[in-house]
């Protein structure tokens, strides 16, 4: 303690004891401020600029400020209070007494924000609704399939095309991925490890948001039972308006101000406390989340990243529970040390489906019946277990007597009718005469899209000036999200599409109906580094081929007033021919432009692809029921071999190879290695070598196969011996299971590839070896080319791909690598990694690339 008399003045004392003094004071600083008033040290005036400050350590620092100006015999009297308030803490301690909390005024707060989160959640945020009509949440919502997983969509594909086979390999593997309750989330799975940090993802659409509002809706109703005392909800579209330091005690109140009296004692029981933050594939700052620079208490000014960094990494609040959501492509840039719990959502069961329509049509007998029609058709059926798609589908369904009566048999034809739908659907709800016409509207929104998509934003701001042609159109709350952000003293609305899917489709429609040229025809030709070879703009091209058809542009120009630009029409045809021809005789990447080309729906322009050779490559893209109906549209208009086809890592289940089995019966060369494929999928294979005239190359490396089911394709060989080429490196195949080829070498088998087998459990001097079964590298041309073959695959996939293809080449004796061809090869790999290195941005991955390099230079 610091006397007057002593070597310091009481100025100097308070000088020297400012940081301790504001640590033990911040928790009664209103108490101090009524003495100091009290003892007439204070004027009310001083009091209500001490309570301006944001925060209890705040207050404190300006009263020590003020208590300064004042000069010594002020600062004599604040001693002296503090003394008193010490011999007070000495007693109550001796007594055992301890300072109870102002648990009345507390828990009114607390029903006060519950009351708060019931009104804000009890409507419909989800879906577009009529003018003045009101979606009760209650009565609408379904429940999400919610399991444990970590999913990060490789980037070179569309999300919502890789979803449909993502989903059903989900719901397969529900003995591994557990379904999981809202209201179980911060449980344990486990029960071993305490959980803090969850990370909920999920394709656009799936249901993020409507999960979060599930949880406010349930805690504001007292339905939920996660033990937490307040739920503070954040969006990062409202975080994007903040363009200067800020602090979390301020983001809290932004739209909570009816917590500011209690909000000091919410932050000081941070155990109770879950903070919500929805939406970080939308936050500008995503990728620069692994911070450095930390900020630890609630009222610490800093830039919004960093109060968001320091927020998941446990510096501030590090008691808090903290619930982000994301869509999958932004996940690997989350700090992934720091979640303890990762989670997906993956849509909607056949049941909640089912429930989703009737809820949504009120009658049981016609939701019923629109349910039979979508599952009649596979591809509707497919979409809608995606909740948002699952609403367009409804509404096409609803409005479909005014539509064309055709169902519909693409995602274009999906698209335009429910353009048309809700179109006529808000005409007929809105008693107003617009000032614009609906071609007008929907040019104007299109070219809101386009620029925008180009431009790789999903958020326009009412600042933007793209959005002022729009201004005064009663259509676009239609089509168009809109939410209010608030700053002090102003206003930002923030809109975005109902779906991301439906912007490229109204930047497609803009594209067909202008004369804005074509962008490239080439969605492919990107740079190969994971950054730029994203499909950017892979779903934009598919409903622009759509649009540009016969039939939907038919239905534009009926029933919307559009028509497409025919010199587009024409040249976009001649590109897809164009396009599919150059892609068959060399063998590239062919996904894409097969779905170009079974948007249009006229068999006439694929009977035009008229290639040399047939070479249909979709390898290592993870194929949905979509993907396959655009590879089976197009091969089953195609006539005589099939050259090759690559579904080498497409996630080939068995029920997809019977499916295709007339094209396979068609293959020259098939490749299906790594895929998982067992007994089941091993006898599909065998059906097709038992039958087919054609098949001479057979591909199954890293496909887990054994014996067993070696033994079941070696039967199958025996019967038309057509195959030469068997390659079916990195298995579990032992020399016992080699010795059923042993017969069938060197002829038909002129070849066998069997390295990184299990080729262990006997002697390979007991083998009875034939040149033609290779079990170690060569010097020979077929291993050059089988080096070309995955160096190209390298080179055009994302870093996560990459990294699983190391795994399996990089484990090569050091002899090996002596031979000319795998010097090349490794030296080409050793470079392209560098490459990656340099471009990284995500230190895991990082790791991981350098680790590789450091093995490649030994």
């Amino acid at each position: 303690m610091v006397e007057k008399d002593g070597c310091y003045s009481c100025l100097e004392a308070l000088r020297v004891l400012r940081v301790s003094l504001v640590d033990e004071l911040e928790g009664r600083i209103e108490s101090l401020l009524e003495i100091l008033v009290s003892q007439e040290v204070f004027t009310r005036d001083d009091r209500e600029e001490v309570l301006c400050q944001l925060g209890p350590r705040a207050r404190v620092r300006y009263v020590l400020d003020i208590v300064a100006c004042k000069g010594e015999e002020a600062a004599e009297v604040f001693l002296s209070i503090r003394r008193h308030h010490q011999q007070e803490d000495q007693e109550e301690s001796k007594e055992g007494h301890t300072p109870q909390p102002q648990l009345l005024e507390y828990d009114k707060v607390k029903q006060k924000h519950k009351d708060v989160l019931t009104r804000r959640s009890e409507s419909m945020l989800f879906y577009n609704t009529r003018h003045g009509e009101k979606i009760l949440f209650s009565e609408h919502y379904v429940n999400l399939l919610l399991a444990d997983g970590h999913q990060c969509l490789e980037r070179k594909r569309h999300e919502v095309q890789t979803f449909g086979q993502k989903r059903l390999s989900m719901q397969q593997k529900s003995a591994v991925h557990r379904k999981i309750a809202p209201g179980e989330l911060f449980s344990s799975p486990n029960g071993n490890r305490q959980v803090k940090k969850v990370l909920v993802s999920g394709v656009a659409g799936i249901g993020k948001t409507l999960l979060v509002q599930k949880m406010l809706f349930d805690f504001g109703g007292n339905r939920d039972h996660l033990g937490f005392d307040f739920i503070i909800h954040m969006t990062f579209r409202d975080l994007n308006l903040i363009d200067k330091p800020t602090n979390f005690r301020e983001l809290v109140l932004r739209k909570n101000r009816h917590l500011s009296k209690e909000l000091d004692a919410i932050l000081a029981n941070d155990d109770k406390l879950l903070i919500i933050l929805d939406g970080f594939d939308e936050f500008r700052h995503y990728r620069s989340c692994d911070v450095d620079a930390f900020v630890t208490e609630p009222d610490e000014d800093a830039e919004v990243v960093e109060v968001f960094g320091s927020l998941l990494q446990g510096e501030l609040l590090p008691n808090a529970s903290v619930l982000l959501t994301s869509r999958p492509a932004a996940v690997s840039h989350v700090p992934v040390s720091c979640i303890d719990r990762f989670v997906l959502i993956t849509g909607f069961s056949l049941a909640e489906v089912r429930d989703f329509f009737r809820r949504y049509f009120q009658d049981s007998a016609i939701a019923d019946y629109m349910f039979a029609v979508v599952s009649a058709n596979e591809l509707m059926l497919t979409l809608c277990y995606i909740p948002a798609f699952c609403y367009i589908v409804c509404c096409i369904l609803k409005e479909s007597k005014e539509l064309c009566g055709e169902s519909p048999k693409t995602m274009t034809d999906i698209y335009v009718q429910y353009l048309v739908a809700l179109l006529c659907s808000h005409t007929k709800a809105r008693a107003e005469t617009f000032s614009h016409k609906l071609s007008d509207i929907v040019l104007k929104l299109g070219r809101l899209a386009y620029q925008k998509l180009t431009e790789h934003q999903t958020l326009f701001y009412s600042s933007d000036r793209d959005l002022a042609a729009l201004e005064g159109c009663s259509l676009v709350s239609t089509f168009l999200d809109k939410t209010v952000a608030q700053e002090p003293g102003c206003t930002e609305e923030v809109y975005s599409f109902a779906h991301f899917t439906v912007q490229e489709f109204f930047a497609a429609v803009y594209c067909a109906v202008t004369d804005d040229p074509l962008p490239d025809g080439d969605p492919h030709a990107s740079s190969p580094v994971e950054e730029s070879n994203n499909g950017h703009l892979d779903l934009f091209n598919r409903f622009l081929s759509g649009i540009l058809s016969d039939r939907n542009a038919n239905l534009l120009s009926r029933q919307v007033g559009l028509s497409c630009n025919k010199d587009k029409v024409d040249t976009h045809r001649r590109r897809i021919i164009r396009e599919l021809t150059t892609r068959c005789e060399n063998g590239a990447q062919i996904l894409n432009h097969l779905h170009c080309l079974y948007e249009q729906q006229d068999s006439s322009l694929a009977l035009a692809v008229q290639p040399k050779t047939l070479q249909v490559n979709v390898s290592d893209e993870t194929l949905s029921q979509m993907d396959y109906n655009a590879i089976k549209y197009f091969l089953n208009l195609t006539k005589g071999d099939i050259s090759e086809l690559d579904l080498t890592g497409t996630g080939v289940s068995c029920e997809a190879l019977r499916d295709m089995q007339p094209l396979l019966l068609r293959c020259n060369k098939l490749w299906l290695g790594e895929n998982n494929l067992d007994m089941d999928t091993a006898q599909v294979i065998a059906d097709v070598l038992r039958v087919s005239e054609s098949i001479t190359h057979l591909g199954l490396g890293w496909s887990d196969m054994g014996d067993d089911e070696l033994l079941a394709l070696t039967s199958a060989i025996r019967v038309k011996k057509k195959l030469q080429e068997l390659w079916m490196e990195g298995n579990r195949v032992s020399y016992k299971g080699l010795l059923s080829l042993r017969d069938l070498t060197p002829n038909p088998l002129k070849t066998v590839v069997a390295i990184w087998n299990d080729l262990t459990d006997t002697d390979p001097g007991c083998f009875c070896t034939q040149e033609s079964i290779t079990v170690s590298f060569t010097d020979d041309d077929m291993w050059a080319g089988w080096g070309e073959w995955v160096f190209k695959r390298c080179e055009v996939s994302s870093n996560n791909k990459l990294v699983m293809v190391l795994h399996k080449v990089c484990n090569v004796p050091v002899h090996c690598l002596e031979t000319q061809w795998a010097k090349t090869f490794y030296k080409q790999l050793s470079q392209l990694i560098r490459q990656r290195i340099e471009c990284c941005t995500e230190e895991d991955m990082y790791k991981k690339l350098k680790k590789f390099e450091s093995i490649l230079n030994l």
